[in-house]
C-alpha cells in the first residue's frame, strides 16, 4: 500500500500554523490541537496568537513573526525545535487582500503600487520565505516507516481560478501559490516531504470583513459579483 492511501493520525505531530491567530488559521490550529497535535501559531505580534494559543492549552505556543522577515521566521522554527524537538507539518494561512481596480474611471485614479506590491510580498514571497526556512527542519528528522518527513499545506483561493472584480492583485498571488505546488512536490518528493494546496472560497472570517461593505453584502447574498475570500 501506498503512503498516500494511508490514513496517519495528527495526534504526536508538531505542526506550524501561519495566520494562526485567527480566520482559517485558528480554526486550523483549534482542530490540530484538539486532535492531540503539538502547534505553533506563527503570526503577528501584534496579533491575538498569545491568548489563542493559551486557550487552546499547554500543547501550543505562540511564536510572533512577520512571514516575510527571514529573522522571525528562523527565530519561530529555533522555538519549536526547542520546545518541540522537530516539525512534521507547516500550513500556511496567512495572508492578506485588497479590494481596488488598477484604474477607477471614475475618479480618474491609477492605484498606486505600494498595495500591489504589499499583496505579492505578503501572499507569495511570504509562504516561500517560510517554506524554505522550514524544509531544512523537516530534513533534520529520518524518514518515517512510510519513507515521509512531512507535508506543506499552502492556503490559495478560489479567487486564483475565478477572481472577481477588484481582485486582480488577489487573484495574482494566490494563482501563484496553486502554480508553485506541482513544482515544489516535485523538487521534495525524494526527500519525503509531500505539498499540496487548497483553494477555499467564502469563509466568514476577519479577513473578510475587512473589505468595503458593499462587498460583503454581495458575498453574503451570494452573487456572482462577489468579492470571494477565504
Amino acid at each position: 500500500m501506498s503512503s498516500s492511501s494511508v490514513l496517519r493520525p495528527v495526534k504526536g505531530l508538531v505542526s506550524l500554523v501561519t495566520g494562526g491567530a485567527s480566520g482559517i488559521g485558528r480554526g486550523t490550529a483549534h482542530y490540530l490541537s484538539k486532535q492531540g497535535a503539538k502547534v505553533a501559531i506563527v503570526d503577528l505580534p501584534k496579533s491575538d496568537g498569545e491568548k489563542v494559543a493559551k486557550e487552546f492549552g499547554e500543547n501550543v505556543i505562540f511564536c510572533p513573526a512577520d512571514i516575510t522577515s527571514e529573522k522571525d521566521v528562523s527565530n519561530a522554527l529555533d522555538t519549536i525545535k526547542d520546545k518541540f524537538g522537530r516539525l512534521d507539518s507547516v500550513v500556511n494561512c496567512a495572508g492578506i487582500a485588497y479590494a481596488f481596480k488598477l484604474y477607477s474611471a471614475s475618479k480618474k485614479r491609477i492605484e498606486p503600487m505600494d498595495r500591489i506590491r504589499h499583496t505579492l510580498e505578503v501572499n507569495v514571497l511570504g509562504t516561500f520565505n517560510v517554506i524554505r526556512l522550514s524544509i531544512p527542519v523537516m530534513m533534520e528528522k529520518e524518514k518515517d516507516d512510510y519513507k515521509q518527513r512531512g507535508v506543506i499545506i499552502n492556503t490559495a483561493s478560489v479567487a486564483a481560478f475565478d477572481g472577481q472584480v477588484g481582485q486582480t492583485a488577489y487573484s495574482a498571488s494566490k494563482g501563484a501559490i496553486a502554480a508553485i505546488t506541482l513544482p515544489l512536490a516535485r523538487d521534495l518528493a525524494d526527500d519525503g516531504i509531500r505539498v499540496l494546496t487548497i483553494a477555499p472560497g467564502l469563509f466568514d472570517t476577519p479577513l473578510l470583513s475587512s473589505l468595503p461593505d458593499k462587498f460583503c453584502r454581495q458575498c453574503k447574498k451570494g452573487e456572482q459579483k462577489a468579492l470571494l475570500r477565504e
